[in-house]
């Protein structure tokens, strides 16, 4: 689900980095909190962090102790993603063993897609290891799977949402991608 929210965020800026009248640039304070934002990733409670979309406020600086660094407090909108139970999304297989799949959409890298909720797809590893259902669909590295979101969980050590998928439903599996070349997700 993609969410619009609103966010403070602390930003320290060397204080080096101070121009000839004394004063920091907005763009090295913006150039930071960007920094800080590809740092966090995500967050449990938001998701992950798609882009700053409006910069609301930059509060006046306040030294440290150390008088190294200068800290600016940010008052900006910013997108989010976060997947919840049922939502139905697109990945694409980047890894395929016998137990399941592997899919990477948008900024999540860790989607796994098991045997369990792929009904009537059976492994097959005849040249590309893969999965075969009933009708011939194939589900191997590189295809464009539509998912439903079955089950998520916070991974605080890395910073990311891992996500349960299932193809348990209408309209769910593999995606005829004809005529998309160099499709991204």
């Amino acid at each position: 689900m993609l969410c619009e929210i609103e966010c403070l965020q602390h930003v320290s800026i060397p204080t080096k980095d101070l121009d000839t009248n004394g004063t920091i640039p907005a763009s090295s304070i913006v150039t930071n909190l960007l920094k800080q934002l590809t740092i966090y990733k995500a967050l449990e409670e938001f998701g992950y962090f798609i882009g700053v979309t409006k910069l609301k406020a930059i509060k006046n600086g306040i030294n440290h102790e150390s008088k190294k660094y200068i800290d600016f407090l940010v008052a900006f909108n910013c997108r989010t993603l976060l997947p919840v139970k049922g939502e139905t999304m697109i990945g694409i297989v980047h890894s395929v063993n016998r137990f399941g799949v592997f899919l990477k959409s948008g900024p999540m890298k860790i989607v796994y897609l098991s045997t369990r909720k792929m009904p009537n797809y059976y492994y097959v590893d005849e040249g590309e290891p893969g999965f075969l259902s009933n009708d011939m669909s194939r589900i191997e590295k590189d295809v464009v799977v539509r998912f439903v979101v079955f089950a998520t969980r916070w991974n605080q050590r890395t910073r990311d949402i891992r996500v349960l998928a299932s193809i348990e439903g209408e309209s769910l599996g593999p995606v005829s991608t004809a005529g998309l070349d160099g499709f991204e997700v």
